[in-house]
């Protein structure tokens, strides 16, 4: 299928939903379910025959992974509400409790079929001589392995906790995972209960040495059973027992903070002690020793789930081995941009050409690190500012920036301390740009600073150039690889402003005027994006061509959502690709017949935000009104943090975007999943042997490998695949 097949292809025939009042919260999907619909896609890839094994190992990790901070940020949130008596409804019409009673009896159907899926996909590595193994499997040269495997790099580390009025119960972080038993004294044939944690600095899974080929791994709950009269000397197990905690990740930061990187350094100890909010627990736990667990943990039976299979499927990422890359996605290198190369790697030469688009991770990220670089030793270059929301540990984008301050630059860096679960990481980072001499800043207290900016300010001749990066995505190189995004590069002088006036609000609270091509929230952005639906639905109204296509993360704002219902209403063709939450309800007689939702899941995780719209000519057109972004279209990102979404005027640009990237996500068939008006998701292409924009684009060089290199070389996608 060619994109423009799929453009052709009428709308689906709309549903009609009888006994509904579509005026109402039932126009809404609500965020939470829709959430866990998008969590069951990704296990479902781990279902998938398609994907290579190791990577379907690697999705049902994932799958629990999300699972777990879904119940450590969002049900705790909801959960604090019910308990405060709030009875308010959201836009969907459900309350904290009434949601919670719906995701509970769903996030344990997902928890049973990740165990299922688990099971059936391990049953599969053993075909291909990877297997778990308990002690019972265990040869006598593998337990002589062991033994010194555990003195060498286990018993310096682990703490048995024993159970008693002398003892009391220890305190287990968020996340924490123990061994719990039950003992009897050899001698006094006394009793004992005990705990013995896992430390997250030791692997959960033991790869024993190999043999016949094949790899062998021990669950480290079971290496402690084996090992356990080093533990506890004189003691044997009546019965044991393995289980995880979830606790409320929220953090609260007082309004008025002394010192903010202090107050959040303190908040996140209170984030390690929020309450337990959900506690996993195998199901041949002693009676008397969950009684016990559950009692000092303060966990109802509600909060509990009973696991038949292993505690922790999170932390089966451990099992993608290197030395099967036999099992895993075929390896990938991205491309340097061709004109970047034209250049002989000079960046500065090459956005000083044309205004250039990459796209992550086809493009690599590397070029986003080397601009910086190229600036921190550039002896023209006399300011760097730099936005910083999610990086990596050991950021090369902080190295450089250091060392631009080291070297005497202006180097301003805007670090987010409220980026969720990066909050530790960013404090160092912070202190690690100050001690290099950069303007550290932390933006505002009631606002996360979310957008994505790199600016450069070059001296050339008699005059000073800015060179701005516009992304979506973070300033990661390791997230970089996996997830799709789009990095824009520019010289223009007008988007140059834009930037500086952004960096100056979030410095010194100068509100910014005037913004020649960019509008950012909570000012301006969601303003804007609604006054071009409205736009779009007018020029339906006059007969002219009338399209949006839009791409995110989520979608649930309700403001957005009744202006894109409106412009369905009024004849306009709205095609969206949403990954994870949403809450339009497409393809409903009267409401959203011109409405289509899809969602991608695949070898790439889809993370870019662009936005098209037709113009009265329809899409893809030259006419096209093209814009990336830093933000989904959800109240936190356009109400409750600074975001940027950037106007794309340069026509090579534009072309990429709208007759590339985005024709191929909307042609995509074999990663596809298509949202229906009643709620469920399905597979189009159910045999996965249709379009591919992941491997379309990896094969395709010249498409993204350009770089923009120049007006009218771009092609519009029309390969057909397979």
């Amino acid at each position: 299928m060619t994109h423009a097949d799929f453009l052709k292809a009428p709308f689906p025939e709309p549903i009609e939903l009888t006994n509904t009042d579509l005026s109402g919260p039932a126009r809404f999907f609500n965020r939470e379910l829709s959430w866990l619909a998008f969590n069951w896609r990704v296990l479902d890839e781990a279902k998938n025959p398609r994907v290579p094994l190791l990577e379907r190992v690697r999705f049902i990790s994932i799958s629990a992974s999300n699972l777990d901070e879904f119940y450590t940020v969002r049900v705790a949130g909801l959960r604090e509400l019910a308990r405060a008596g709030n009875t308010s409804a959201g836009v969907d019409g459900l309350t904290p409790a009434e949601q919670l009673v719906l995701i509970d009896a769903d996030a344990r159907r997902l928890l049973h079929a990740q165990q299922t899926v688990w099971n059936d996909v391990l049953a599969e590595l053993a075909n291909e001589k990877i297997q778990l193994v308990s002690q019972k499997d265990l040869e006598a040269s593998e337990r002589a392995y062991l033994a010194d495997y555990f003195l060498s790099h286990v018993f310096p580390i682990v703490s048995p906790l024993a159970i008693d009025p002398a003892h009391p119960f220890p305190f287990i972080a968020n996340g924490g995972f123990c061994l719990a038993l039950q003992l009897e004294n050899k001698a006094t044939k006394a009793n004992l209960q005990a705990l013995v944690p896992v430390p997250g600095q030791i692997a959960r899974f033991v790869l024993l040495p190999e043999r016949e080929g094949g790899h062998r791994f021990l669950p480290m709950e079971q290496l402690l059973l084996l090992n356990l009269d080093l533990i506890f000397p004189g003691y044997k197990a009546l019965g044991n027992c393995t289980f995880r905690v979830l606790r409320d990740s929220d953090l609260e930061v007082e309004e008025e903070a002394e010192d903010l990187v202090r107050e959040f350094e303190t908040a996140l100890k209170r984030r390690r002690r929020g309450e337990v909010v959900r506690m996993k627990v195998s199901t041949d736990a002693p009676t008397s020793l969950r009684a016990v667990i559950q009692d000092e943990l303060n966990v109802t039976e509600e909060e509990i789930v009973e696991v038949n299979g292993l505690v922790g499927l999170g932390d089966l990422k451990e099992l993608v081995i290197d030395a099967r890359a036999d099992l895993q996605w075929p390896s990938f290198t991205p491309r340097v941009p061709e004109r970047v190369q034209d250049h002989d790697g000079d960046m500065f030469a090459a956005i000083h050409q044309k205004d250039m688009l990459l796209h992550h991770p086809y493009e690599t990220f590397d070029m986003v690190v080397r601009f910086l670089d190229q600036a921190a030793r550039d002896p023209n270059v006399v300011a760097i500012k730099q936005t910083l929301y999610r990086t990596s540990k050991n950021s090369p984008i902080v190295a450089a920036l250091c060392e631009a301050a080291e070297d005497g630059k202006s180097v301003t860096a805007l670090v987010e301390l409220k980026a969720r679960f990066d909050e530790a990481a960013n404090i160092r980072q912070s202190r690690r740009l100050e001690r290099s001499g950069a303007h550290v800043v932390y933006g505002f207290m009631t606002l996360k600073t979310h957008a994505k900016i790199s600016v450069v300010v070059r001296r050339e001749g008699d005059q000073l150039v800015t060179y701005t990066h516009y992304g979506t995505g973070n300033y990661h190189p390791i997230t970089a690889r996996i997830y799709t995004d789009l990095s824009f590069f520019t010289c223009d002088a007008a988007l140059g402003r834009d930037a500086t006036k952004v960096f100056n609000y979030l410095s010194g609270y100068a509100e910014p005027a005037k913004l020649e091509n960019l509008a950012i929230s909570p000012k301006g952005m969601k303003p804007r994006l609604i006054e071009r639906i409205a736009e779009e639905a007018e020029f339906a109204k006059k007969g002219k061509p009338a399209e949006i296509w839009a791409k995110m993360n989520s979608l649930i704002e309700p403001d957005v959502i009744n202006a894109l219902y409106e412009a369905s209403q009024a004849g306009v063709k709205i095609n969206l690709i949403i990954r994870g939450i949403c809450g339009v309800r497409p393809g409903v007689k009267g409401l959203s017949e011109n409405i289509r939702v899809k969602s991608i899941v695949g070898r790439f995780l889809e993370h870019s935000r662009i936005v098209c719209f037709g113009a009265g000519s329809g899409l893809p057109s030259r006419r096209a009104r093209v814009y990336i972004s830093s933000a989904d279209w959800m109240g936190r990102n356009l109400n409750r943090r600074v975001e940027t979404l950037v106007e794309i005027t340069n026509d090579t640009v534009k072309a990429q975007i709208v007759s590339q990237v985005m024709a191929a996500n909307l042609a995509d068939t074999a990663q596809t999943w298509i949202l229906s008006g009643d709620g469920q998701s399905v597979r189009p292409d159910a045999s996965g042997a249709g379009f591919n924009c992941h491997r379309f684009f990896m094969e395709n060089p010249s498409l993204s490998g350009r770089g923009s290199a120049g007006a009218g070389d771009v092609p519009a996608l029309t390969h057909s695949q397979d």
